[in-house]
């Protein structure tokens, strides 16, 4: 069954290919099994009947083995000594099948229903290398943040989460800090945070409560500190809330400018819905629920398995990931999969000489580096060659303060 969890992988790197044409591209790369003779081309029902008889549940397995992984070296993956991690949510649509319609239901619009169902999922992004280290997926009614809050156990001590206005609700918070993680989170201006103590650097304390009945009682608050500043142009007011409560080893001006780094999550779904998927115009191939859990938590895989790459190719050359074309990798990726393959879900990788990314260093295929490949090897050029996405924020998210921002002082609470 390896076998077909690599082809279910490789159906994500391949959205807009046959089935039939993504095996015959795979089989060519099975060779390098150990003890396992090369499979055989089957057609789409013999495809269909195999992945069947694997489920979801090999692939979210697997899939809940992924970790961050970003180093201290590691340009923007950490505040001091706090891994920078986000969480959101999005939709993909799926075949509308009867099947489908049940488990996960349409969205609706102005004229009644979409076209096709969809899936609501929300994954958790390590900010700093962009990989989806965690995911849950439900039907679409199912309101994201309860969704994202199946995610919160992924959290560990020495995290700091960085979380939208959206998820600013009293149950979200308190499950994420129970975790020993802490939150950096936009809030809503509804949101009642009394005044208990005003800071240097004009932030202040104050607790976040379940109910008016608590707050007024002071029962089980979330101790908290709040830091309000403007941006100009539109003069919108931000408020951020975190459970950093020192000022003086998070002052209130490195935070206000380390939040955008939230926005590296809109990011990578750009990178798993238009460059992996192939835009909001391509479907998910699968007729059954369980399929569809199957095919996504493949997809999810897929694009782990190219973030991967693109970390361990950064790392070697000192750069920062951010300066690798997305695109360009899972070109890259596409046109080796004929060869061994580039990456393993298997607990060791394969160690055979000839398997051209068992040391990506040794090939030399993902370096920045002279001297270049001539001849028809110069397409696939060092990932680090292409140029940074036009979005790229600075490494150090925190060295400066946005001009345009500006902090509420002690002033403004007078």
């Amino acid at each position: 069954m390896e076998a077909v969890v690599y082809y279910v992988i490789a159906l994500g790197l391949f959205m807009e290919t046959s089935y039939g044409e993504v095996l015959r591209c795979l089989i060519e790369g099975l060779s390098w099994l150990a003890g396992q003779k090369p499979a055989r081309a089957v057609g789409k029902s013999g495809i269909t009947f195999a992945r069947q008889r694997l489920g979801a549940g090999p692939l979210e397995a697997l899939y809940g083995q992924c970790r961050p992984q970003a180093t201290a070296g590691t340009p923007g993956a950490f505040y001091k000594d706090l891994r920078l991690v986000s969480v959101d949510g999005s939709t993909l649509v799926v075949p509308d099948t009867a099947e489908n319609r049940a488990s996960f239901g349409k969205p609706k619009s102005s004229r009644g229903e979409t076209a096709f169902p969809a899936l609501r999922f929300a994954a958790l992004v390590e900010t700093g290398t962009h990989l989806m280290f965690a995911a849950a997926v439900d039907r679409y009614s199912i309101g994201e943040s309860t969704v994202a809050e199946r995610l919160l156990p992924r959290l560990e001590r020495g995290m700091l989460l960085l979380v939208d206005r959206h998820y600013g609700s009293y149950s979200f918070f308190h499950k994420a800090a129970a975790t020993g993680a802490h939150l950096l989170a936009r809030t809503r201006s509804n949101v009642i945070l009394p005044v208990e103590a005003v800071l240097a650097d004009g932030s202040y304390l104050s607790h976040l409560y379940a109910s008016t009945k608590a707050r007024r009682h002071k029962r089980e608050g979330l101790a908290v500190r709040v830091i309000e500043y403007r941006v100009q142009p539109p003069g919108e007011t931000f408020r951020l809330l975190t459970t950093l409560l020192d000022a003086s080893s998070a002052p209130a001006e490195q935070l206000a400018a380390l939040y955008p780094q939230r926005w590296e999550h809109e990011g990578v779904y750009d990178e798993l819905k238009t460059h992996l998927r192939g835009g909001a115009q391509v479907v998910l191939r699968s007729k059954t629920a369980e399929l569809v859990r199957q095919e996504f938590f493949g997809l999810m895989l897929a694009h782990h398995a190219v973030r991967s790459l693109m970390l361990e190719a950064s790392q070697h050359d000192a750069l920062d990931p951010d300066q690798l074309s997305f695109t360009h990798s899972v070109h890259v990726v596409r046109r080796k999969l004929a060869h061994p393959p580039v990456f393993s879900p298997s607990a060791s990788r394969p160690t055979s000489s000839a398997t051209p990314a068992s040391n990506l260093h040794s090939t030399r295929r993902f370096q920045s580096r002279s001297p270049r490949p001539t001849g028809p090897e110069a397409e696939d050029v060092q990932l680090s060659s292409a140029s940074p996405p036009a979005h790229k924020t600075p490494q150090n998210p925190i060295q400066n303060l946005p001009p345009a921002a500006t902090l509420l002082t002690e002033q403004y609470w007078g």
